[in-house]
């Protein structure tokens, strides 16, 4: 079994290479393994440890295409059913030289979203050491967010240290409402939060990383720590420790594209943590590799290798 596990929806990324021009126009893409939960099991088997990926693919050329993906980035596929009746999710993605990119799904009804949790009762915890949860796979289909309570509970009755990354999507939601209301109570079940502030403003009503933090340091839940995204900046931290810091973030020569910055955060905060390092050492990781993210084109292809990194750090 791996040391690290998460569960998420993959995608077959098609992102164009036709610079500032609308999805409609652009004519020449290129296509990328994508999806954020994805994004940060790529990056964490990259720094050279073993991660295991939970989804449902369809039975199809972009189903196998994901799976030949993660074998060859050898992130353990153990805990991946298939099934013929639903098609695997893929996206378009715009390039831009400044701002987001617009972005175009097609995911509703996906495989993903009839995800079996009868699959989350057969996984073997004994090796676990974290684990990665984002607010996207809940939000695909109410039988993906009961599939996602159930993991949690059993990563929970485990004992295992999880990360939450909150990973607004709007559209995927019912209501903004719902969205809030669920992932508010899905992040007071886990140990570390990792919002980002225009996430806070929507979350809890203010982009200050302080009063951010405090939310939900103060939620009847398990959290004991809060790291607060703030851009170029870097990321703030507030525990129930005492800890009360802001760590400063990496400055880009080249910004190509922001999408996977805050997976490749999400990186660096987990590998650091596996590693047995301090919290405030895995904040700079993973300000690092978020640095490294943003300027590359696809989600996670600037994410490092062990030596890429040491020596970006330095």
């Amino acid at each position: 079994m791996s040391e690290f596990l998460t569960i998420g929806e993959p995608i077959s990324l098609f992102a164009s290479e036709d610079d500032d021009k609308e999805l409609k126009d652009a004519l020449n893409f290129h296509k990328y393994l994508a999806g954020a939960e994805v994004n940060v099991a790529v990056g964490v088997s990259r720094l050279g440890h073993s991660a295991q990926y939970i989804t449902s693919l369809g039975e199809d050329p972009f189903g196998d295409f994901i799976k030949d993906q993660l074998h060859e980035n050898k992130i353990g596929t153990d805990y991946i059913t298939g099934n013929p009746d639903y098609w695997t999710a893929f996206q378009l993605k715009q390039k831009v030289t400044h701002g987001d990119p617009g972005i175009f799904y097609f995911r509703k009804g996906s495989a993903a979203a009839h995800f079996d949790q009868a699959i989350l009762d057969k996984i073997d915890f004994s090796d676990v050491k974290l684990v990665h949860l984002s607010g996207i796979f809940p939000a695909i289909s109410d039988q993906a967010s009961k599939a996602f309570q159930h993991f949690i509970d059993l990563i929970n009755e485990h004992k295992i240290t999880t990360t939450f990354d909150p990973n607004l999507r709007p559209q995927l939601w019912a209501t903004q409402e719902k969205m809030v209301k669920d992932l508010n109570n899905f992040a007071k079940q886990a140990d570390i939060i990792l919002p980002g502030v225009a996430e806070g403003k929507i979350l809890v009503g203010s982009e200050d990383p302080e009063t951010i933090a405090d939310f939900y340091l103060n939620q009847s839940g398990k959290t004991h720590t809060v790291i607060v995204k703030v851009g170029a900046e870097g990321a703030y931290i507030k525990s129930k420790d005492g800890t009360n810091t802001m760590i400063s973030g990496y400055r880009a020569d080249k910004v190509v594209d922001t999408v996977g910055a805050g997976d490749g955060f999400a990186v660096g905060i987990a590998t650091a943590l596996l590693e047995g390092k301090t919290i405030s050492e895995a904040v700079k990781r993973g300000n690092a590799i978020g640095s490294l993210a943003v300027q590359a084109p696809g989600d996670n292809d600037g994410y490092p290798d062990r030596a890429q990194l040491e020596s970006y750090m330095k």
